[in-house]
């Protein structure tokens, strides 16, 4: 499982490491006005993402089943009716794209940019229309626990996004080439993973012959929750930058979406568990491992909650100078308070969005937390539009955070009780040492920021250095020490041993 999730953790990085380098680029490049309809036209054509009704999740869930399972059958079943699905999504992604076209038009839109800005959102409409028939392999590839190799295509999905993004935005800086620069991928995406399975899994098979009516039923009895769930997703992040737009006006929306971009990433870290606990739930159920699955819960609870401890502390502390080096000086002030805002309320829901949540859906227990979501989404998008205008940015952000409290408040609670684990043996086990370790790290932050005064490239290097060796050895020596279940006396004996050889 480890080797799963550090697959995901290292294609998350590869991410973050091209978007350090390309959105202080594609900022320079298209100006701050262009930078913020670009991300306006990614926020609106996201939402048609929601057409997949959840499949991809409904596909993955049933998948893992019918392979542990050993089904044949069924599993090639599952596939040729999530491909028809995706085929007749594709189609009605066009038309809702039309309509949604008609949306766009309603925003200022600096008039330099109007003209690129119609024809780009015309071409993000087709690819994500394109880009639903390509999760098929993926999660393909997921059901199969094969994350390895999937991740390792989509790092090259990536370099080949940077390279183009580098090389072509010099030579002609436009929204219009930003959007065919999207437009390589999906070919990628799907071929390159499509002819792995054809090699490493032949029983397996994209058949549209293989479309079960009986099987599209299940399918929906299912994604329908997933639906709503990623409705509420949509609503929690990416709803800000429309509130944005309508409200302060398209050029403020970089500094919320930049400031955002950091806790995303983040929330993509620990995330990058929750791809690997929803199947891996399903299995262990069907397999009757119930103390199994209750380990992995608290394990990888503990795990996801440091890991918020870790980047959460250095984000709210020296975030805010690090996007007044990196992107522009304006962005440390109005940028980092939205940092600082939308982090806090990390604590309590990125533990949950990537152990708790995934969990319910691999046990096929969506309901609470797809409402608990939606209803987040919701809450987020009213909270927003109110706190808008009196407080700014800030009051977006806060708009943000508070819903995502309480659904992580809310999953939990419903998490633990499906497990029939107590929440107080859950926050003995997961939050005492965990918290008590923060505190050294927060003392040293805060020396870097208000002793040392640090700053540029070199600077933050050091502090982050400097943080993660003092991380590692407070989490070994104290917070995972003699630790039920996590062992890290034997590894670290092996290292002791092998030093001396």
């Amino acid at each position: 499982m480890l080797r799963n999730i550090g697959s995901n953790w290292m294609l998350i990085l590869v991410t973050i490491a091209a978007t350090y380098v390309t959105t202080p680029f594609i900022i320079k490049t298209l100006g701050q006005e262009g930078y913020g309809t670009w991300t306006l036209i990614m926020a609106i054509t996201g939402y048609i993402s929601l057409l997949a009704l959840g499949v991809p999740m409904a596909c993955v869930r049933y998948l893992a089943q019918h392979i542990a399972e050993g089904d044949a059958r069924k599993v090639n079943e599952t596939i040729g009716t999530c491909a028809g699905l995706y085929l007749m999504v594709g189609a009605a992604a066009v038309i809702l794209g039309a309509g949604l076209w008609f949306f766009f038009l309603a925003y200022d839109i600096p008039r330099s940019f109007r003209t690129g800005a119609y024809l780009a959102f015309a071409m993000m409409v087709i690819y994500v229309s394109l880009g639903f028939i390509g999760m098929l392999p993926e999660g393909i590839m997921f059901a199969h626990h094969n994350f390895v190799r999937r991740n390792l295509v989509r790092i090259s999905g990536v370099f080949l996004r940077f390279g183009l993004t580098l090389s072509l935005l010099k030579l002609n800086a436009s929204l219009v080439l930003l959007a065919r620069i999207q437009l390589a991928g999906p070919g990628f995406d799907f071929g390159v993973p499509y002819f792995l399975i054809r090699r490493h899994y032949p029983s397996v098979r994209i058949n549209l012959a293989d479309f079960n009516w009986a099987a599209l039923r299940r399918i929906f009895s299912f994604s329908i929750y997933v639906l709503f769930l990623s409705a509420g997703s949509r609503l929690s992040f990416e709803t800000d930058a429309l509130v944005i737009g309508a409200v302060l006006g398209v050029g403020l929306i970089p500094f919320y979406a930049v400031a955002n971009s950091l806790v995303v990433y983040l929330m993509e870290f620990v995330i990058a568990i929750a791809a690997v606990v929803a199947p891996m739930a399903t299995t262990l159920n069907t397999e009757g491992k119930v103390e199994e699955l209750r380990e992995m819960f608290l394990k990888w609870s503990k795990v996801a909650l440091s890991l918020t401890i870790m980047a959460g502390l250095f984000l709210i502390v020296l975030g805010p100078r690090f996007l007044g080096w990196w992107i522009a000086p304006a962005y440390e002030g109005a940028g980092g308070d939205v940092l600082q805002i939308l982090m806090v309320s990390c604590f309590v829901f990125l533990p949950v969005r990537g152990v708790a949540q995934p969990l319910l859906i691999g046990l096929g227990k969506p309901k609470t937390p797809t409402l608990g979501f939606l209803g987040a989404g919701v809450l987020n998008l009213v909270l927003s539009m109110i706190l808008a205008r009196p407080l700014g940015l800030a009051g977006v952000a806060l708009g943000t955070a508070i819903p995502n409290v309480l659904f992580g408040l809310l999953v939990l609670t419903v998490a633990c009780r499906e497990l029939h684990i107590s929440l107080w043996q859950y926050v003995r086990y997961v939050v005492p040492r965990a918290l008590a370790g923060a505190l050294p790290i927060l003392g040293l932050l805060l020396w870097f920021r208000l002793g040392l005064q640090v700053e540029g490239f070199g600077g933050f290097a050091v502090a982050a250095s400097t943080m993660l060796f003092v991380f590692g050895l407070i989490w070994v020596l104290f917070v995972y020490r003699d630790d039920p279940y996590v062992d890290l006396r034997t590894p670290l004996l092996r290292l002791r041993a092998w030093s001396r050889a």
